[in-house]
């Protein structure tokens, strides 16, 4: 028998558990659009999920004088002390709460600090509410580690915010965490200080949920007002609550791979425990350069938030001319997330019946050469999600073509 015989009638090697999930929708599609590539398509990419800007300067050059400093050995496992600080003075900066280094932990990004959080926490068939639309990796987080999402929906009505009235709704005894996410990813929702005291009061009610913050878009914020934070509303929480953010999303550091999170001792001391066992900790030069992002010159920052915005205007304006779209502008982060509802029902030129938002993104892939990301990935049928991580020429002929090939629709 030979080995590929064997091995297709053995067991399967994979886990149950790995089986329950799936490939992360946003990796899946960057394959389809490297092979359409191949293939010699112009493919307009408004899918990414990462800023289009280079690293700054002077980020780089702290990585590289690391480097030559001859720090290139095993780090402190739960991150070094230098930036352990840095990320204290950073949360003290933006929500005016103090945490000492032992209540802070360093991970190889964001996702790494939350994935760390709930296997850390989770036992089988505990709850965890997730407000959709959410961030395509929150659920099978989740299961992954034994733990039940709870799917809290949130409609355009409601500007996609999470309402005490739903929270209260989905909270039974086996919840454990509620996770939020502000500016969210996909509809860039920003959580305001009287949507928070809402969501805040049903929590003070509820003492066994504990709270799980998202910030990693805090800083991209286009209100022209500080992004407001729960424990800012209700300062009693910070005994419950994890704080999660990073330098990838607001310095242009996606590569670099450095998250942190902030919360109470004995939280953190078991993620990492955890992390010790697995890959104990985040690159130390990748640490070096993040510690010049927190104490260096900040208006990188600004000028990437201001960039954005003009963006943001632009893909708002020429999607809302576009019959059979809804568009909710979103407040942060770097996405519009449409209702295409408007498009069900309708046929393209080539006789197929749209009938999921699933559909349109492939139809307007195929037809426009415009790469989206279905609504159906965040939990939000009738939906899809584009980036405007994209330089003005892209999102510009992108919005042009997603209108021609509706247009084409009857």
């Amino acid at each position: 028998m030979t080995n590929a015989a064997a091995l297709a009638t053995s067991p399967s090697i994979v886990s149950e558990r790995i089986q329950r999930i799936k490939l992360s929708p946003s990796v899946a599609v960057r394959t389809i659009i490297a092979q359409l590539r191949e293939q010699g398509r112009r493919i307009i990419d408004l899918t990414i999920g990462e800023p289009d800007f280079s690293t700054p300067e002077h980020i780089c050059a702290a990585a590289t004088a690391a480097m030559a400093r001859g720090e290139t050995k095993y780090p402190a496992s739960q991150g070094t002390p230098a930036l352990r600080k840095a990320v204290a003075a950073r949360m003290q900066a933006d929500w005016g709460v103090s945490y000492p280094v032992g209540q802070i932990i360093v991970s190889t990004g964001a996702k790494q600090v939350i994935y760390n959080a709930l296997a850390a926490t989770l036992n089988e068939g505990d709850e965890v509410i997730i407000p959709a639309p959410f961030w395509v990796s929150y659920p099978d987080m989740v299961v992954v580690n034994g733990g039940t999402p709870v799917i809290a929906n949130a409609t355009p009505e409601q500007g996609y915010k999470l309402t005490p009235e739903a929270l209260e709704r989905a909270i039974t005894p086996r919840t454990k965490w509620l996770m939020m996410n502000s500016p969210s990813n996909p509809t860039g929702a920003l959580y305001t200080r009287e949507d928070l005291e809402g969501l805040c009061a049903v929590l003070l009610r509820n003492p066994h949920v504990w709270l799980m913050t998202d910030d990693i878009y805090a800083r991209l914020n286009f209100t022209g007002s500080p992004t407001v934070h729960p424990i800012q509303v209700a300062p009693a929480l910070a005994a419950r609550t994890l704080l999660v953010n990073g330098v990838s999303k607001a310095y242009a550091m996606t590569g670099w791979r450095i998250g942190f999170g902030a919360g109470p001792e004995p939280l953190i001391q078991a993620m990492a425990v955890l992390q010790s066992q697995s890959t104990s900790g985040a690159s130390s030069i990748s640490q070096a350069a993040a510690l010049e992002a927190l104490t260096g010159p900040q208006d990188c920052v600004q000028q990437f938030a201001a960039t954005f915005r003009e963006r943001r205007d632009v893909a708002v304006r020429l999607m809302a001319g576009i019959d059979g779209l809804k568009v909710v502008v979103p407040e942060g982060a770097f996405y519009v997330f449409p209702d295409c509802n408007g498009l069900m029902g309708k046929t393209t030129p080539t006789g197929e019946v749209l009938r999921t938002d699933t559909d349109l993104t492939n139809y307007l892939l195929r037809e426009a050469g415009v790469a989206l990301i279905d609504g159906t990935a965040y939990g939000a049928p009738g939906t899809f999600r584009l980036s405007f991580a994209a330089s003005m020429d892209a999102i510009a002929q992108g919005c042009e073509g997603i209108r021609a090939a509706c247009a084409k629709l009857i």
